[in-house]
């Protein structure tokens, strides 16, 4: 067994990890870092955020093309090579990976590659593959070890006919007839790259909306566009029971029994992805043995400047809570490297943007109306369609909205939601609005260029003050 000592260790790769690690390098802490995949990057840039979005471009040049047709210009069915495309996925990722490989060595990060378990509060023990271990001995440490896919224990166990995620970018093979179990975002990202492939989607979310942490009339769109791409979405609808199909032409198929309003009784399909959200890893990384409190869920309790109830100890990322993104959990590397090397950092962001990638894309930040009406808080509110927006007609994408809420008392932006082409772009205004207390007339006298789809901000926060003239509103009171 190999033992290396280290002044601050951090455990699990992924943004926020790497993040804490090089920050935590720069203020000359002498740094290991520990990762069980092969490569740098964790869960999003290996088989997450960043594959992902590589599809999500083929599937929207694809749907690009088709749509061109029924404005003059037309072109041949799309020949989808798959080794090809995966090769080109792949190759993404590893120019990604490989830069963070030689920023680890830039900055003299050491990396020990397996899986971490805590032994006590200051040692740590990392089992490589091939089972041989190193324990880590370290005066300070920061948990970034992330989540993993929630599984159904009522779907074949090891069957390859379901998959999660991380099957899905595999990309092994496009079936017939898809079943996409979960209307959250992972679930509809990659339903609309299979659509775009050729397969058949059929999406079945529990609840009554796709997404269901952004605003109805934010989805409106989105649920109307994916209705004419999917072969059937069923809301309010549970799937009570898989398995092996029977019948002519059935061979090879899962028979999907269903439960809900309008549904189907049951159906046939060629393969199950299943996307029902993520459970974080606290529980599974040892915690408890370095004294570290991790709650039934398996989250992590931290203060502000990210340290658990060990006070040598910071958690990060998914670990601690919700939202689970790789930008937050960035963001609170930074600030637990900070706070470990003695400077005085706290994680005090007002608002975190979320972004689906679908087609349109759904973005929000701040408070969203939902949360206003729950909650009580009295709340101004605008909107700008994109019909009126010259940018979203030469797109040819008219479906689009923008939306700001404000408070009441002092008209600053407290939320906002975009729907449309390029909205996880878009929303970063809002969000740098939000975080520097920004009023409507500080968008509004802002000057956008002319014609963007970021324009439809400004335009927004126009309609908020009465000033826009590219509608017309009746005056408020």
């Amino acid at each position: 067994m190999t033992v290396n000592e280290t002044e601050l260790l951090v455990l699990g790769a992924g943004p926020g990890g790497y993040s804490a690690a090089f920050r935590a390098a720069d203020l000359g802490l002498a740094t290991t870092l520990v990762e069980r995949w092969p490569a740098l990057g964790g869960v999003c840039l290996n088989v997450g955020c960043i594959p992902s979005k590589a599809l999500l471009h083929a599937a929207k040049v694809i749907s690009e093309t088709r749509e061109m047709a029924a404005h003059g210009i037309a072109f041949g069915e799309p020949a989808i090579d798959l080794d090809r495309l995966r090769a080109w996925k792949d190759a993404v990722v590893a120019r990604l990976t490989g830069g963070l490989a030689g920023l680890a060595k830039q900055r003299k990060v050491t990396v020990v590659t397996g899986t971490g378990r805590f032994l006590s509060p200051h040692d740590l023990e990392v089992t490589a593959e091939d089972g041989s271990r190193t324990t880590v001995a370290f005066r300070q440490a920061v948990i970034a070890a992330g989540s993993e896919a929630v599984t159904l224990p009522f779907l074949p166990q090891g069957d390859p006919r379901v998959i999660d995620s991380t099957g899905a970018l595999e990309l092994s093979s496009v079936p017939d007839r898809l079943l996409v179990i979960g209307g959250g975002i992972i679930g509809l990202e990659m339903g609309t790259v299979f659509s775009a492939f050729g397969a058949r989607v059929t999406v079945v979310e529990l609840l009554d909306q796709l997404i269901p942490g952004a605003d109805a009339d934010l989805v409106k769109p989105l649920l109307s566009r994916m209705k004419g791409a999917f072969e059937a979405i069923h809301l309010g609808t549970s799937v009570t029971g898989v398995g092996d199909a029977a019948g002519d032409g059935a061979a090879g198929r899962l028979e999907v029994r269903f439960e809900g309003p309008g549904g189907p009784a049951a159906e046939t399909f060629d393969q199950i992805l299943v996307a029902v959200g993520r459970r974080p890893n606290g529980a599974v990384v040892g915690a408890e043995a370095a004294g570290v409190g991790v709650d039934e869920r398996g989250f992590i309790a931290v203060d502000k400047q990210m340290r658990t109830n060990v006070e040598h100890i910071f958690a990060i990322g998914d670990v601690v809570g919700h939202p689970m993104l790789a930008h937050k959990a960035t963001h609170q590397g930074h600030v637990a490297a900070e706070a470990a090397a003695g400077r005085n950092a706290f994680f005090d962001a007002r608002v975190i943007p979320s972004v689906a990638y679908t087609d349109p894309e759904v973005a929000w930040v701040g408070t969203t109306e939902t949360e206003a009406k729950a909650a009580g808080v009295p709340y101004g509110k605008a909107s700008f369609p994109w019909a009126a927006s010259g940018r979203s007609l030469t797109l040819g994408r008219t479906e689009g909205l923008t939306k700001l809420l404000f408070d009441e008392a002092t008209g600053r932006i407290i939320g906002c939601g975009i729907v449309g082409p390029n909205a996880g772009d878009l929303i970063s205004e809002a969000a740098l609005a939000i975080e520097l207390a920004a009023d409507a007339a500080d968008v509004a006298l802002t000057i956008h260029p002319h014609p963007t789809l970021s324009e439809t901000v400004g335009l927004t926060a126009e309609a908020f003050e009465g000033t826009i003239t590219d509608l017309y509103l009746p005056k408020r009171r």
